[in-house]
Parts: C-alpha cells; structure tokens; sequence
C-alpha cells in the first residue's frame, strides 16, 4: 500500500474514531469559533469532537510512523534483509546528519529528530558507533569478549548495528535521564543490560 492510500485509509479511520466526518469538527479562527448547525448544544458536542479527533489523530500518527511494514518476520529491515548482517553497502545506507555515521534510514531519519529534540531542550547527545560491518564485529568480539561470556559484543552477524538499527550514544548524566525520558518517543529503546550507551530503533 502506498503512502497516499495508507493517509487516506488512516483519515477514514479517524472519522470511524470521531463518529462522523471531520468537516463537522469545530474550529477556531482567529479566536472566533466557527457556527455548529446545532447551535450552543452543537458547539459543545464540537468541541468534543475536536478534542476526540485531536487524540484520534495522535494515535494515527504513532500508528503510521511504525516501520512494522518494513520489517520480515525476523524483524530485519526488509530492503537490507538481501545483504547480510553486516554486509550492507553504504549505499543503502543513510547518513545522520553530518555525524559520519550511517544507518537504515527510518532509523536514520528517527535519530535526526532526536537528536535534534534533544539540543532544542539543551542535551548534548554524541554518537559513537552506527551501523557495523562483519569484520568490525568480529574486531569488537577480540578486543571487548562475547557478551554471553561477560564481554560486551554480540555474537558476528547476530548484532544489531549489522542491520543497521542500533547505535552507542555519547551520554552524560542528563542525556541519559533524557533518553530514558524521550528515546521512545523516536522509536528507540535500551535493550541491552550492562550498556546504557546502547540503543536500538525498534518502532
């Protein structure tokens, strides 16, 4: 399904939600309410409308934004599924803004608005890995140990980052309380005990 059909699916959902189309919602121009057929009574019943259509809405958008539909069973990027963990080309991959990092772009583009989100509050959050190649995670397994073992790398071709959907974040004190705060928001989680720099696009 495409994006316009899955809007115009979505807006007739929302009017499903809202009991009845939205052109009947109440709206305010300028501070000036606008007329209801049913008079005062017809406003009020407006007014909920809007605030339900208002909460419709919301939940259609975190619904739309979930990139369910872009994953295989596996829950592996479909459009990366065919490279490998690991063996993804650059190409395929889309760069976080000018950090140098790449990642799978829905993954990509959620941690642009993070990070983002994050300087407009005043947190300063620094990347320091992205997406990882098979020869870097068999590197990491020598130098840090597997994680099943106590170290902190994840068994070759098993780790997220091969897949592109996790990146190890530069976090102090309150960027951390803030991504515990915020980071679902954008789709992410810390999934992985013993790494709190870990974090893993899941939406």
């Amino acid at each position: 399904m495409d994006s316009i059909s899955r809007i115009g699916q979505r807006m007739a959902e929302i009017q499903t939600l809202i009991g009845g189309p939205l052109g009947y919602a109440s709206a305010s121009v300028g501070g000036a309410a606008s007329s209801s057929p049913s008079g005062a009574a017809g406003s009020a019943g407006a007014a909920s409308t809007g605030t339900g259509f208002a909460d419709a809405l919301d939940q259609a958008v975190r619904s739309s934004s979930s990139t369910s539909a872009l994953r295989n069973a596996q829950g592996v990027p479909a459009d990366l599924a065919k490279f490998g963990n690991g063996n993804v080309p650059t190409s395929a991959l889309q760069e976080v803004g000018d950090t140098g990092h790449r990642l799978w772009a829905p993954a990509g583009e959620a941690l642009e608005e993070l990070l983002a989100t994050a300087a407009r509050d005043g947190v300063s959050i620094g990347i320091t890995d992205s997406y990882r190649s098979y020869a870097a995670q068999v590197d990491l397994v020598k130098r840090k140990g597997l994680y099943s073992q106590g170290g902190l790398a994840a068994a070759p071709g098993t780790s997220p980052h091969g897949w592109a959907v996790a990146v190890d974040l530069d976090l102090d004190a309150r960027a951390h309380t803030w991504m515990r705060a915020n980071a679902d928001r954008f789709g992410f989680v810390a999934d992985t005990p013993r790494e709190p720099w870990h974090w893993v696009f899941k939406a």
